[in-house]
């Protein structure tokens, strides 16, 4: 399947994206995937992202998958209400009906994570009913020791499954499928602030012609800076920093187009 145009251009300018981790209806934050705590109500979050200028918004709820039940599609209404920036939703997906009723409740783009593990048909099957900009895959991998070497072995069920998968190979083959993008997730990285999994990052956006967002560890604006320079990541996902008030999505903003990386200002 040929990639469309929306991807074979340049990105003009990098995103940032907040991302909500979503657990009984609440945002939480946590490390390493556990010890999660409170961040707040999603919807209320939700709009001050997007008043703040946030380039688009990732919406997960976490234990979907691992609880096997139905993402809350009555907060992804409610989130969609308050959002005019582009909405990507993901978590508790098993079938393209559960795809179609995420679009419907307002997401624009749907992320696939476990579901794409299980049956990876469903990745085709998104591409085809919504296009390939509609499709995105996310990836948790893990750092392990494997025959004498470190690789990045992919989790599903909110970290809690290893799949025996790395990432590189498996980001390959989700975009044959038809993924338009790749969120990616260093588990090991996840909630530490202390940065972004470089060498993960470079190693699975190198393997793929669609755009990677980096996620997992972001702690201040020079991580950001760092895995948009130092990889050819396109995005760059951050939640801790923006939860608690750390950093404005403004601010970060600003650092960044002092450091000359090109990202859309807000007023």
């Amino acid at each position: 399947m040929p990639i469309p145009a929306c991807y074979n251009l340049p990105m003009l300018t990098h995103r940032i994206i907040p991302c909500l981790d979503v657990k009984g209806g609440r945002v939480v934050k946590g490390v390493h995937f556990v010890n999660l705590r409170d961040a707040g109500d999603p919807v209320e979050i939700a709009r001050q992202y997007d008043e703040q200028g946030a380039d688009e918004l990732v919406f997960l709820d976490i234990t979907a998958s691992h609880e096997e039940r139905d993402i809350m599609l009555d907060v992804v209404r409610r989130v969609a209400e308050q959002c005019f920036m582009p909405f990507t939703v993901g978590g508790g997906i098993r079938t393209i009906d559960d795809v179609t009723a995420l679009v419907q409740a307002g997401a624009e783009k749907v992320s696939i994570n476990t579901a794409a593990v299980v049956q990876p048909e469903i990745v085709d099957q998104t591409a085809r009913r919504f296009g390939r900009c509609a499709t995105v895959v996310n990836i948790d991998p893990k750092r392990v020791e494997r025959d004498g070497r470190t690789v990045f072995e992919v989790h599903t069920h909110g970290g809690r499954k290893s799949t025996g998968m790395e990432a590189v190979d498996w980001a390959r083959q989700v975009v044959d499928r038809g993924a338009g993008e790749i969120v990616l997730t260093s588990m090991d990285a996840d909630g530490t602030q202390n940065g972004y999994d470089l060498e993960m990052t470079a190693a699975v956006a190198a393997a793929v012609d669609v755009p990677v967002v980096a996620s997992g560890g972001c702690g201040e604006p020079e991580h950001i800076r760092r895995v948009l320079t130092e990889t050819d990541a396109d995005a760059a996902l951050a939640a801790s920093i923006f939860h608690y008030d750390r950093y404005s999505i403004a601010r970060t903003k600003q650092y960044l187009h002092e450091h000359g990386l090109p990202v859309r200002m807000t007023a």
